[in-house]
């Protein structure tokens, strides 16, 4: 059994989290993750990059030189590729059927082993949630420096509900008692903020390390026991 200490603000230890060794043990392999990350950053994309061929290019139809006489070699349209102005030649064009299908049992168990890691590495750590009237930078600024992570990349997980969003949505709300908690790290360099539900495994991946809410720990757990 696992045991995470639980930290206060002032980064004082006020105690410890239990996670069962059942929570512990991944059924993932490297592979596995690899195709979960690489199907993540396919599906990121846009793909709208979009040129112009010759035949939509703005052009006129009329020859660039008369097809005899001159000595020069045959051409037959300005909007060619090799005038300015012309159309480019395999270009790229708007593709929409590029999205990479990611097999749920294999994302929860890919989202699931990266956490794990971060347990065994000790680099997930339990924050006591404490009731701020107003938004503290310094406060939160003070525990990093005593975890001894300030100038890492860090992600603050608390509980809330999933809210499944598409490319290009405004990110998700959390509930309100973490308003002020969040417009205390919105200055502080390298971190950042998720409710746990959404979490996927490149948000896990892209941080060095990851201090969850102790309000959270069930949520967390949930995910540990292979559901989402």
């Amino acid at each position: 059994m696992a045991a995470l200490k639980k930290y206060n603000l002032a980064g004082s230890e006020v105690g410890q989290v239990a996670i069962e060794d059942e929570l512990l043990k991944s059924s993932a392999n490297s592979q596995m993750i690899k195709d979960y990350i690489v199907a993540l950053r396919e599906n990121a994309r846009q793909w709208s990059a979009c040129t112009k061929t010759r035949t939509e290019v703005n052009h006129s139809g009329q020859k660039p030189h008369p097809q005899k006489g001159t000595g020069r070699a045959r051409q037959g349209y300005l909007g060619a590729a090799q005038y300015k102005g012309g159309g480019r030649v395999h270009a790229p064009k708007p593709k929409f059927d590029q999205h990479v299908r990611i097999n749920r049992k294999e994302k929860r168990a890919a989202i699931r082993h990266l956490i794990i890691e971060k347990i065994l590495e000790n680099r997930l750590h339990v924050l006591q949630l404490e009731e701020m009237s107003e938004p503290k930078t310094k406060r939160v600024a003070a525990f990093l420096k005593s975890r001894e992570l300030e100038g890492k990349k860090v992600l603050f997980l608390g509980d809330g509900l999933h809210v499944a969003s598409k490319v290009g949505d405004a990110p998700v709300s959390p509930t309100k008692k973490y308003d002020a908690f969040l417009k205390s790290i919105r200055n502080i360099e390298k971190s950042d903020f998720m409710i746990v539900p959404n979490v996927s495994g490149y948000d896990v991946l892209a941080h060095q390390d990851l201090i969850v809410m102790d309000t959270a720990i069930d949520q967390l757990k949930v995910i540990l026991g292979g559901q989402q």
